[in-house]
């Protein structure tokens, strides 16, 4: 299992600057293809010395998945603003957002 959860690390980790990314897209782009649930559990237990972006993570429909309000959603609310992402209801609009590798950045960036 920590094998998936490095993969998974290191997937979340290439998202760039500005932009999210959705937890069955971490899944498929570390090689987990169906495992959305496990990118979320894996972003639970990063080290406390590794960065990881996990706030660039979000539900397949651009949604934060903490509860509106909630000191989580507030703060992962914050720190995308901070990079330029709009956040409206809680919500971000994947079309405006969303990473979409390049093939340059799938073949040499992500190793999976």
């Amino acid at each position: 299992m920590k094998q998936h959860y490095q993969r998974i690390w290191q997937t979340v980790q290439a998202i760039p600057y500005g932009k999210i990314a959705s937890y069955g897209q971490i899944a498929d782009l570390a090689g987990l293809p169906g495992r959305a649930r496990l990118v979320g559990k894996a972003l639970g237990f990063v080290p406390e010395q590794m960065v990881v972006p996990w706030y660039r993570v979000l539900r397949s429909n651009g949604q934060i998945a903490f509860p509106s309000g909630s000191a989580h959603s507030t703060l992962q609310t914050g720190l995308l603003q901070e990079e330029g992402v709009v956040v409206l209801n809680n919500r971000v609009k994947l079309r405006d957002f969303q990473w979409q590798p390049s093939l340059d950045e799938m073949l040499f960036t992500l190793q999976y």
